[in-house]
């Protein structure tokens, strides 16, 4: 078990408190875009009460877009109800230090109504329900997540005056696994590498992408939960890193013509006797196995939404380039949806939809309640698609926000794996983005219609 150790224990920390080492423990959630929303709590004042007794915040955080506006259609929170508090009750599993800000520690929490009952749409239940399903069949999940990034040489202060136009991309060619092409940004991927290090990630590497600026820094896997909770205090980490550095980076899926930005997720299941995706049959799989990259296949389109969660995240499916365009599985197989690596031991399964902007908590459940569907139900895996699958004969993955949330909408096993309560919900922030997206009034088209209609 990787994360059997916390990377900070409270008698530790209550140490460092003492000499005034730390001051300051960021106490965060994690929202429904995936970002980490909270409090920034004194240290004295977190051992005294927010350890014992959580901290409350309002409600209305896992029900506003990523304007942080309050918007209607949710039944947990509104104008009506007040947009009263949940609480927060810190993970301790998840205390650690936080290099990249002086004097400081994070936690990160679960989220709990007044009554002690879990908050069903927070990301982090939505995840522990799959996993506690996993569980009762003998299993657990592990995960990677790949992080792409673009980065640029303006400030977040410079490029939001800029309106995020004309900005300076780090490089100014391909750099993929160019190491002279990394090394022009050495400083700021160092620095990223090192303090994820010291708040207890595992990296691996560092190397450059194809689009210009483009990189990508990978932590290597763990149990799902733990892997998700990395991604998310990474994902925050990096951005804040490169503010103090003068610089800024975008995990967006899809910047502009060139390559998006992807965020492929590993996944690989074990039982007692270790993992279970190996076998005698077919490919050299478990019959499990087979069953689980099944159910992924069956469930993709109707759980595409909360693998690709933003109208910007469906500009990334395009023929030819390195994001998936139908449905279908190979081995070592980049055209694919689904791609195979890995042999014994590390045989795993590969979601290659996702992009930067995906949540990983809604992304690995979906995948895991994906995956528990073909299991249950023992679907059989189709063969192996050999060749270029953007030109397959496959069903395609959603091409727009709108078919993605209508196809959830309507999914039977997203309301029996997640809850229907759970599943409106999301359906409700689809609905919300959408709306925002339709009344307004783009560059694209006032660079069409300004003169020329």
């Amino acid at each position: 078990m990787l994360s059997s150790e916390p990377p900070l224990t409270v008698d530790r920390l209550r140490e460092k408190v003492e000499t005034g080492e730390v001051d300051t423990v960021v106490v965060a959630l994690t929202d429904m875009q995936g970002r980490l929303q909270g409090k920034r709590c004194s240290g004295r004042y977190f051992l005294d009460q927010v350890l014992a007794h959580g901290t409350e915040a309002c409600n209305y955080l896992l029900a506003v877009d990523v304007d942080m506006a309050t918007v209607d259609g949710y039944a947990m929170t509104s104008w009506e109800t007040g947009y009263g508090d949940f609480v927060l009750r810190p993970d301790l599993g998840t205390l650690r230090l936080v290099p990249w800000q002086e004097a400081t520690a994070l936690v990160l929490c679960d989220v709990l109504w007044h009554s002690g009952e879990p908050v069903a749409p927070s990301p982090r239940q939505v995840l522990r329900k799959q996993l506690d399903r996993l569980a009762e069949l003998g299993l657990r999940a592990f995960v990677g997540t790949e992080l792409e990034f673009l980065v640029f040489r303006d400030s977040y202060e410079q490029a939001w005056d800029k309106r995020y136009h004309g900005l300076t991309p780090a490089n100014q060619y391909n750099v993929d696994y160019s190491i002279a092409g990394t090394g022009r940004i050495e400083r700021l991927l160092r620095r990223i590498r090192n303090d994820m290090t010291g708040a207890g990630l595992y990296v691996e590497s560092a190397k450059g992408e194809c689009n210009l600026g483009q990189h990508e820094i990978a932590i290597r896997y763990d149990e799902a939960l733990a892997s998700c909770d990395n991604h998310a205090l990474y994902k925050n980490g990096a951005k804040e890193i490169a503010a103090q550095e003068g610089m800024s980076l975008s995990f967006m899926a899809k910047y502009d013509q060139r390559e998006g930005n992807s965020c492929h997720i590993h996944v690989s299941l074990r039982d007692a006797d270790g993992s279970a995706m190996p076998g005698a049959g077919r490919y050299g799989f478990s019959p499990l196995m087979e069953h689980f990259i099944a159910g992924q296949l069956a469930c993709l389109p109707e759980f595409t939404y909360f693998l690709a969660p933003n109208i910007n995240s469906y500009k990334r499916f395009a023929p030819g380039s390195f994001a998936p365009t139908q449905v279908a599985w190979g081995r070592d197989n980049r055209t694919c949806a689904l791609r195979v690596v890995g042999h014994g031991e590390g045989l795993r399964v590969e979601n290659r939809v996702p992009g930067g902007d995906v949540n990983p908590y809604l992304a690995v459940a979906a995948l895991l309640a994906a995956g528990l569907h073909g299991i249950t139900e023992e679907l059989p895996l189709e063969p192996m698609l050999e060749g270029n699958a953007y030109t397959a004969d496959k069903d395609g993955v959603p091409t727009t926000l709108r078919q993605a949330a209508g196809l959830l909408a309507d999914s039977k096993i997203a309301a029996e794996a997640f809850g229907r309560d759970v599943v409106d919900h999301y359906v409700n922030a689809a609905r919300v983005e959408l709306d925002a997206f339709d009344s307004a009034v783009t560059d694209w088209e006032r660079i069409r219609g300004f003169e020329r209609l």
